[in-house]
């Protein structure tokens, strides 16, 4: 059976191939290389065909982005940021709003996505952003915190108040009032473009209000929420299989006490574990995403269920990487040791562990003996 979106894969290979290290490095990204990915459909694979995008299932999207993840993390947190964008205008915008936004998203121009603030992180209902009408506008008044691709993106997809309820507007990078400043030396995905942004009398029309605006925070939340969830957690996925085989093929060439480190019980152990990580990691995430194309009510709790296994999963599946590499993989930029920083942020964003604990707990409170 061909690998899904094969074609696609080795398009990502090619324009990554080995420069992860050195733009982990440097902290940035080609801005070229990621409009090519867009204009090519690769950083939201699953936008309908009929907006430009490549209509692909949740499960296909998956594992491509699996496959980017084993790459470069800094590349998979941009289609992250991205996708989500993609995926609340689909969700939330009206098809005016649809055919004016997804096309462009499809064809080369990048977003991000804008909820997080200086005192509202897992708690958005903290959220002190305005969206206010101003005849046939808007004014975006607010500042946000760590928004992954914002030093790229054209667009930004801004979550704020809107009177009594709540709105998503989109916003170019471009609008006077707009000002970006890069996060200095971040822990993970260095390259992402991690930025805070802030937002005075930003005047935007009111047709960029997604639905027109008035709409509920949580329901706002948990439509972005849920695919940039289960995103991370196939980028996990991509994270272990990177670890796996730089551990194996470590464990293979490297000689210690007269035979390779793999023949070493407690080293064979590591590299039994990372397997096992990566397979369960895989299931779940594979669960997640059939409950997503099947349009299953338990789609929620299975995203957050994925998000935080596979991000567990490669925390600890990244260390352990790094154990059996020991000073071959302690050097800044490589593989196992970008993994090891990358897959800590994992376990921060789109939820926080604790956070995802605290959604899985109330589930389990829902199921009946």
């Amino acid at each position: 059976m061909p690998e899904p979106l094969a074609s696609e894969r080795a398009i990502v290979g090619k324009l990554v191939g080995d420069n992860a290290e050195s733009w982990d490095l440097a902290g940035e990204l080609p801005v070229t290389m990621l409009r090519e990915l867009g204009a090519r459909k690769l950083l939201c694979t699953e936008a309908p065909a009929s907006y430009g995008g490549l209509g692909s299932t949740s499960r296909q999207g998956g594992e491509f982005t699996a496959y980017v993840g084993s790459l470069c993390s800094s590349v998979r947190s941009v289609m992250t940021s991205h996708g989500m964008a993609a995926w609340t205008v689909q969700r939330l915008g009206d098809p005016a709003q649809r055919g004016s936004y997804l096309p462009r998203l499809t064809s080369g121009q990048l977003a991000a996505v804008a909820f997080s603030e200086p005192d509202a992180g897992s708690d958005l209902s903290t959220l002190r952003t305005e969206i206010r009408p101003d005849g046939d506008a808007v004014l975006v008044d607010g500042q946000k915190v760590w928004v992954t691709g914002a030093r790229y993106a054209d667009l930004l997809v801004v979550f704020g108040r809107y009177g009594d309820d709540a709105a998503a507007v989109v916003v170019p990078t471009s609008a006077p009032g707009v000002h970006t400043e890069p996060v200095p030396a971040p822990l993970g995905c260095r390259a992402a473009g991690h930025a805070q942004v802030r937002l005075d009398s930003v005047r935007v029309p009111a047709s960029a209000v997604l639905g027109g605006g008035g709409q509920s925070l949580p329901l706002l939340v948990t439509t972005a929420l849920a695919y940039g969830r289960i995103s991370v957690a196939w980028g996990c996925v991509g994270i272990l299989r990177a670890c796996l085989s730089a551990a194996v093929r470590h464990a293979r060439q490297r000689k210690q006490f007269g035979k390779p480190l793999a023949e070493h019980q407690l080293v064979a152990r590591h590299l039994a574990e990372l397997l096992a990580a990566e397979q369960v990691s895989t299931r779940v995430c594979e669960h997640a995403s059939q409950c997503w194309d099947s349009g299953s009510p338990d789609v929620v709790v299975a995203t957050v269920l994925a998000k935080h296994v596979s991000a567990g999963h490669a925390a600890r599946g990244a260390a352990a990487a790094v154990q059996v590499l020991a000073s071959a993989g302690a050097q800044d930029g490589h593989v196992v040791a970008r993994a090891y920083r990358d897959a800590k942020l994992m376990e921060i964003i789109e939820g926080s562990n604790e956070i995802c604990q605290i959604i899985l707990a109330q589930h389990a409170m829902t199921i009946s003996d």
